[in-house]
């Protein structure tokens, strides 16, 4: 019998909402939380939009000398673990360090922005002006790092960087290290800061983000005919992912159970999906190899749906070739609420998942309103539903071909 790994705490931080509650409040609102970007003057690029949290106040979570060493990227990271914790009532602390406690996360770009901040302070002021724990702050691995210090965790600890991927791939190894038997709880997620001028603009100069004019609430349209781009977000998400009969044996809440996982890569492009769509099919059938299920069993996938033109197609086509060109499957695609925090989605979603079997309600995608025949899925146009869901699927297809998938499903 392996062992089973199951979710027993969540922590969003997402600009619809920040914690348990508040983020489910936000999507069973149905209205987005992407506005246009004030952090720093965006008019310079063809991309306006972004998933900003403007009432983020790190003050709530850390002390002052704790702040002069976490940059927004790690303070995310810390805070969205210490929610995940806490909704999961596992205790922690310094001074009772614990070996089979351990992290997990991801992240696309890590302190990146954190450098480009202080690159220009060098520039005015040379080596005087640059924050002294610069060279702490800028590595992704900044992120288990923080976690594993604050809270007393020395068991496995990993940040990995696989772009879009990279929350989807931090459960999935989660899922690995529980069911191995190297941890008996790990905290999993994935964190993402990158709305800041030379991060952003990059992306603007590959054209990849949508250009669009009119209402930021409508900027991100997955599945839609009129959909021109990924609009970039920032934000994190944490789940407690623990064995499950260490969870029992504690009275903990359980909101899923982590049954299925998977990770490939197109070897193709960069940005563009490989045209067949077989890597992201292989992806879904892997996972649901692993969580020993069928196509048939599976309730509600959560897509990656980016809400650009090829990606969206080619995911469409994906799922067809896994579950029947007719399938019936609800299908949804929710950035359209959050953007698209690059590595921290996958965790997002994946915590959006476990709410969703926890509360039995299939999130809808907004901002339909032109369907595509490209994408002819049942995409639970603009309104939620409620549905009996036993198993759900998430998928993650990210620059550089990457492609992860994660099942989860209710405890039986």
């Amino acid at each position: 019998m392996k062992r089973r790994a199951v979710i027993t705490g969540i922590g969003p931080i997402t600009c619809i909402g920040k914690g348990v509650e508040n983020f489910w409040r936000g999507l069973r609102a149905e209205r987005s939380g992407i506005s246009r970007i004030t952090s720093f003057d965006a008019s310079i690029f063809h991309a306006h939009c972004g998933g900003e949290i403007a009432d983020w106040n790190p003050e709530e979570f850390f002390p002052p000398h704790r702040l002069k060493r976490l940059d927004r990227y790690a303070q995310f990271s810390v805070a969205t673990a210490k929610m995940a914790l806490d909704d999961a009532r596992v205790e922690y602390g310094r001074e009772n360090p614990q070996h089979r406690v351990g992290v997990s996360f991801g992240t696309a770009l890590g302190g990146v922005c954190q450098a480009e901040d202080q690159h220009i302070r060098f520039l005015k002021k040379g080596t005087r002006g640059v924050n002294p724990t610069l060279a702490l702050q800028v590595f992704g691995g900044s992120a288990h790092s923080n976690i594993a210090i604050e809270f007393g965790f020395r068991g496995v600890g990993t940040t990995n960087s696989n772009s879009c991927a990279s929350g989807t791939v931090s459960v999935g190894e989660a899922l690995r290290y529980v069911r191995d038997d190297f941890a008996d709880i790990v905290v999993a997620g994935g964190a993402e800061a990158p709305l800041a001028t030379l991060s952003f603009g990059a992306f603007d100069l590959i054209k990849t983000m949508s250009r669009w004019e009119g209402d930021p609430a409508l900027s991100c349209r997955p599945f839609d005919r009129q959909r021109d781009g990924f609009v970039m977000g920032e934000g994190a998400a944490s789940l407690v992912i623990e064995e499950l009969e260490h969870a029992r044996a504690r009275g903990a809440k359980i909101y899923a159970e982590v049954l299925g996982y998977s990770l490939n890569n197109d070897a193709y492009h960069m940005t563009s999906p490989l045209p067949s769509g077989e890597s992201c099919a292989r992806a879904m059938r892997d996972a649901l190899a692993d969580a020993q299920l069928s196509p048939n069993d599976i309730d509600y996938i959560n897509a990656h749906a980016s809400s650009t033109q090829l990606n969206d197609a080619t995911e469409t086509m994906s799922i067809k070739q896994v579950f029947g060109e007719n399938t019936k499957i609800p299908v949804s695609g929710t950035k359209g609420f959050y953007a698209h925090p690059l590595g921290a989605t996958g965790a997002i979603e994946a915590a959006l998942c476990a709410l969703a079997l926890d509360r039995q309600w299939i999130p809808p995608t907004i901002n339909y309103s032109d369907p595509d025949p490209a994408c002819d899925l049942d995409v639970v146009p603009n309104h939620g539903r409620d549905s009996k869901l036993n198993y759900v699927m998430s998928n993650s297809f990210g620059f550089g071909g990457i492609n992860a998938c994660v099942i989860l499903g209710k405890v039986h």
